[in-house]
């Protein structure tokens, strides 16, 4: 198991915006997570990678521990601790977050040279060796500016690939780019997939996540309302909100 959160609550004032939450990923799973705007999905990914903290709950990393709760309230390991745990997870934003002073080449040999201390022509290979495989071998010396929207985020997952992580987390990958560009970056999460790389991908794609989930979580709420084979969620769905909402999406 790479992955469990048990019982995750989480509010913003008086707003409960995860409600009981709890989700597990065995590795080369493939987990989408679908659901109306508003219920939770994003936040869930951010408890996950530790942007935002809980308020109760477990998260466990490969069966290590990074918050447990007592008395109610969640506690969290030291920092020296949940560091290391940070370096399980990769997560690729709706915004590609590059950095753009850097060029595409330096956005990826970044953090595992400066972070994770590895040798920097070891490094600078296996970047060059991800480009290629992003289709993007010509564009190491560009910067940021220089690429389009599924460019920059093949550059982003190319980034979050550098650093080896057991499990890579996908915030509505494709949002911010037009459904030409968006094609070009679900392929290359098929491919991750289809090399057995375990992901959980928040999407709005729901022909992709029927294509390529090993399971499909539909959130609604702050709540799972129904989880399951993608066959099983998108062609029989159980609860009457699961099917309202998928009527939205039938193309």
């Amino acid at each position: 198991m790479i992955l469990e959160m048990n019982n995750i609550k989480k509010s913003f004032g008086s707003l409960e915006v995860l409600k009981d939450i709890s989700l597990s990923v065995d590795k080369g799973e493939v987990v989408s997570i679908i659901g109306p705007s508003g219920s939770g999905k994003s936040t869930l990914l951010r408890c996950a990678t530790f942007l935002e903290t809980i308020d109760s709950g477990e998260v466990l990393y490969l069966g290590k521990a990074a918050v447990t709760t007592q008395d109610g309230k969640a506690e969290y390991v030291a920092p020296a601790e949940l560091r290391k745990m940070r370096s399980c997870y990769g997560l690729v934003f709706q915004q590609f977050n590059l950095f753009p002073h850097y060029t595409v080449l330096k956005n990826i040999i970044d953090a595992p040279i400066n972070v994770h201390k590895r040798p920097k022509a070891e490094v600078i290979a296996e970047a060059k060796a991800l480009l290629e495989k992003m289709g993007l071998g010509d564009k190491a010396d560009a910067y940021p500016c220089q690429l389009s929207g599924g460019q920059q985020q093949r550059v982003a997952i190319a980034r979050a690939l550098a650093m080896k992580p057991d499990i890579l987390f996908f915030d509505e990958p494709t949002s911010a780019l037009d459904p030409e560009l968006t094609g070009e970056v679900l392929k290359v999460i098929k491919q991750l997939a289809e090399d057995n790389m375990t992901m959980v991908v928040v999407t709005h794609e729901m022909p992709f996540a029927r294509a390529v989930s090993d399971r499909v979580i539909f959130m609604a709420e702050g709540v799972i309302v129904e989880q399951g084979h993608p066959e099983e969620v998108f062609g029989n769905p159980k609860e009457e909100r699961t099917r309202q909402f998928l009527q939205n999406y039938q193309n």
